[in-house]
């Protein structure tokens, strides 16, 4: 177990292809176990590092991929776990891989023992993130009302369950009509088509309190519009842009806060807070099945290209 199969990123930027490499295993340090991967979840930002534009935190490995699901096959002493543990893991690179390290603050059991692995790997990332911006930066509380950009996304099916599980009620948006009826399948009370639909016009008058927006540019007026007073809206991405421009006044007359976060460079310490409160407070509905990760697809490993092509072409 010297050497490894991993799949790195050739040639970053628009030309960039994924090649299939031998690599020495990597070593766990004090506060990390080393993982057997068996499924990798595949994430926008593995895309985006593919452009060149998200590279790994310092000390990170280059390889892509955020989340995994496997074997611990070295515990390297850390209390709590043991070789054999089956675990999801929330990384900040190295999931295209063989084998991976994790930070033991980032690792959590399988929310269901016999939950396949290759479900139970579309689970960090996605929930990770949403949890932190809902409960953290958005401060949604019980029984609210929220909209949901990109709703048949992996962060956006998360989104639309978790936010039910709180009895929010939920609007939501996605590109297509058959996307918008998966997403009222999964309990959005309305999906909005926003090729075919105006969502600020459809919003009109109901006011929501928080807007989870991953698209950027020009949505953020929008969604300034759609926002009842005292409002929440959380940035996680920019998908059509970074800059903006905003009534200020709106904002000011609406009392609202503007926030956002990223996830993948911030510490273990700071991980392992959100780690700790979806083990008391999502893991009960996943393993009651009140929450299920959404699987569009799965590839062999030899497939990384063709996922990635997929998600590329918003296909999933």
């Amino acid at each position: 177990m010297n050497t490894m199969r991993c799949i790195e990123i050739e040639n970053p930027g628009k030309n960039s292809f994924l090649k299939i490499i031998d690599r020495s295993v990597p070593s766990p340090k004090t506060e990390e176990v080393l993982i057997k991967i068996h499924a990798a979840g595949v994430n926008r930002p593995d895309l985006i590092q593919r452009m060149g534009h998200y590279p790994p935190p310092e000390g990170v490995t280059d390889i892509p991929g955020l989340e995994v699901a496997g074997e611990i096959v070295d515990a390297n002493n850390c209390e709590g776990f043991k070789s054999g543990d089956r675990v999801i893991a929330l990384i900040a690179g190295g999931g295209y891989a063989e084998y991976c390290i994790a930070p033991i603050q980032q690792v959590l059991p399988l929310p269901k023992d016999d939950m396949p692995l290759t479900t139970a790997a579309a689970i960090p990332e996605t929930f990770f993130t949403v949890w932190t911006n809902f409960f953290d930066s958005g401060k949604l509380e019980k029984g609210e009302t929220v909209l949901i950009h990109g709703g048949s996304s992996g962060i956006g099916t998360t989104a639309i369950q978790m936010a039910k599980l709180y009895g929010c009620t939920v609007f939501t948006t996605a590109g297509t009509d058959d996307k918008c009826k998966a997403c009222e399948k999964l309990g959005a009370d309305t999906a909005i088509n926003y090729k075919t639909q105006d969502f600020v016009e459809v919003l009109q008058g109901k006011g929501v309190d928080l807007v989870l927006d991953m698209v950027g540019g020009e949505y953020l007026k929008r969604n300034i519009e759609c926002l009842a007073p005292f409002g929440h809206h959380v940035s996680i991405a920019a998908l059509n842009g970074k800059n903006a421009e905003v009534d200020i006044l709106q904002i000011m007359k609406k009392r609202l806060t503007l926030t956002g976060s990223t996830l993948r460079a911030r510490s273990p310490e700071e991980k392992g807070v959100i780690k700790e409160a979806l083990l008391k407070n999502i893991w009960p509905a996943l393993q009651e099945e009140k929450i299920v990760p959404v699987i569009d697809s799965i590839y062999d490993f030899e497939e990384a290209e063709a996922a990635h092509q997929k998600m590329r072409d918003s296909t999933h």
